[in-house]
C-alpha cells in the first residue's frame, strides 16, 4: 500500500525577503505564489488570520497554482483570540462560508485554530465549538499553553475527529500525539541541525506509512530558510517512496 500524501510548506509565500535565495531576483511579486507552487505542494494562510477573505482573492490563487496544491488557512482571530472559542457559532460559520471557493475547487486543506499563550484549558468550551464545526472541515487545533495537554483534551479531540497541531518552537513543544486521521506539524525553529532534520523526517514517514496524511509547516522568517527547509523535506519524502 503506498504511503499517505504529504504536504510541505511554509506559513505564507509573500516575502521580498527570500530573494534571491527562493525566489529569482528579478521575479515579480504578482508571481510569488505560482513559482511557491512549482516547488512546494501547500501553504498556510495567515492573510485569513485578520480578514475576511474575498472569493475572487481565493479564486485567483487556484488559478495560479496547480490542481494538487492545497492551501491551509489560518482561523481568524476573532475566533481564537477576541471570543476564546465562546459564542463563535456565528461568525465561525461566516469564516468557513468565506473559504468555500476553495472547498469547491478541491484545494481546501485543513483549518488552523491557533489559541492565545494566555488561553488556558478549558476542555467543556473547546468541546462546545467543536460541536459546531462541519463535520466535512478538517480542523487542527494549537494549543500554545501547556495546561491543554493532557489526556482530557486529546479525548474531546478524538471524538471530533480535529487534529492536535504538533507545533515546536524556542518556548514550548507540542506532545507527538495523534488525535485525528491526519497530521499537521508546524515546525517553528528558525534553525535545525541535521540531526532535527532527520528526527523530523523519520517521523513524518512513519506516519505516512500508517496511513496518515501529513502537512508539515515551517516557519517564514525574514531569509527563505523555511521554504528551503520544506523543500528538502519533501525532496527526501520523495527519494524514499521511489526506494520502495
Amino acid at each position: 500500500m503506498p504511503d499517505a500524501p504529504l504536504y510541505c510548506g511554509t506559513s505564507g509565500f509573500a516575502y521580498p525577503s527570500w530573494k534571491p535565495g527562493f525566489y529569482p531576483e528579478k521575479l515579480a511579486s504578482s508571481n510569488f505564489l505560482s513559482y511557491y507552487a512549482r516547488r512546494l505542494n501547500a501553504v498556510e494562510v495567515n492573510y485569513t488570520y485578520r480578514r475576511i477573505a474575498s472569493a475572487s482573492t481565493f479564486e485567483k490563487w487556484i488559478s495560479t497554482t496547480p490542481e494538487h496544491f492545497l492551501f491551509l488557512p489560518k482561523a481568524h482571530m476573532k475566533i481564537t483570540h477576541s471570543l476564546k472559542l465562546e459564542n463563535a457559532e456565528d461568525f465561525t460559520r461566516v469564516f468557513l462560508e468565506s473559504l468555500q471557493p476553495l472547498h469547491t475547487a478541491g484545494r481546501l486543506g485543513p483549518v488552523l485554530f491557533q489559541l492565545a499563550p494566555s488561553f488556558k484549558c478549558d476542555t467543556g468550551r473547546l468541546a462546545t465549538f467543536l460541536a459546531c464545526l462541519p463535520k466535512a472541515v478538517r480542523a487542527a487545533f494549537e494549543f500554545r499553553n501547556a495546561t491543554w495537554f493532557c489526556e482530557e483534551v486529546y479525548q474531546v479531540l478524538r471524538d471530533a475527529n480535529v487534529s492536535l497541531c504538533q507545533a515546536e518552537n524556542e518556548n514550548l513543544e507540542t506532545p507527538h500525539v495523534i488525535t485525528s486521521d491526519f497530521v499537521y506539524l508546524r515546525l517553528r525553529k528558525p534553525e535545525y541541525t541535521e540531526s532535527e532534520l532527520e528526527s523530523i523526517n523519520y517521523r513524518i514517514q512513519h506516519y505516512r506509512s500508517n496511513g496518515y496524511p501529513t502537512y508539515a509547516i515551517f516557519k517564514h522568517e525574514d531569509t527563505p530558510a523555511g521554504a528551503l527547509y520544506a523543500e528538502r523535506l519533501f525532496a527526501s519524502q520523495l527519494r524514499e517512496a521511489a526506494r520502495k
